[in-house]
């Protein structure tokens, strides 16, 4: 797996790779520097990603619950079938918010009052 951060008034994440239990520390690590970096409005760029296991969806809620606490929120973009098909069987759909790409997300963020 890989992070890329690219970061601005609207940070994205672009993953790749698997998210499992081998992977998952390093993109908690990954994406809590960067809240931790004030970079509290998240977007996670999906489409590279083909796999996410527990461990993953960990990940994913311990970085939602960082940045909201901190007055930001941690979005999702571009989730392939597979992946979605995870987050909908877990509750996930229901707890993140999910875009179809990742402009959408980053543009979610611009309808919001600061």
């Amino acid at each position: 797996m890989e992070v890329s951060i690219t970061p601005g008034d609207v940070t994205i994440a672009a993953i790749s790779g698997s998210v499992d239990s081998l992977t998952a520390d390093q993109l908690m690590e990954t994406l809590g520097a960067a809240v931790r970096e004030q970079q509290i409005r998240l977007v996670a760029d999906f489409s590279q990603v083909a796999y996410t296991s527990s461990a993953g969806l960990r990940a994913l809620l311990a970085t939602l619950k960082d940045a909201r606490r901190q007055g930001g929120d941690f979005r999702l973009a571009a989730v392939q079938p597979s992946v979605l098909r995870v987050l909908e069987l877990s509750g996930f759909t229901s707890i993140l918010k999910l875009y179809g790409d990742v402009g959408s997300a980053v543009a979610s963020f611009g309808a919001e009052a600061h």
